[in-house]
């Protein structure tokens, strides 16, 4: 919850930064995850370059699952989250 303007000013700020030179410094595993009939952050080609742009990056897709997938997912979401941190 919060503010309209917050909200767009936050979207606005992901959208149009670019974090290149950032996520090439990340050196520990870190795990992407990201539902293809997101209607929020559409999924697309971004989400493969993110992944490729971390050193130890795992990009996992999920077919059909929604951008609140951790609360409509939970399930899935925690079992790939606790394989991924014990790997």
């Amino acid at each position: 919850m919060g503010g309209a303007k917050a909200h767009y000013d936050g979207i606005f700020a992901f959208s149009q930064t670019d974090f290149t030179e950032d996520l090439n410094k990340i050196t520990v595993p870190v795990l992407v995850m990201h539902g293809d009939d997101d209607q929020i952050v559409p999924y697309g080609r971004r989400r493969t370059i993110i992944a490729k742009l971390l050193k130890n990056g795992i990009l996992k897709t999920y077919k059909v699952f929604p951008h609140d997938m951790p609360t409509t997912q939970a399930e899935t979401i925690n079992a790939d989250l606790l394989t991924f941190l014990r790997t």
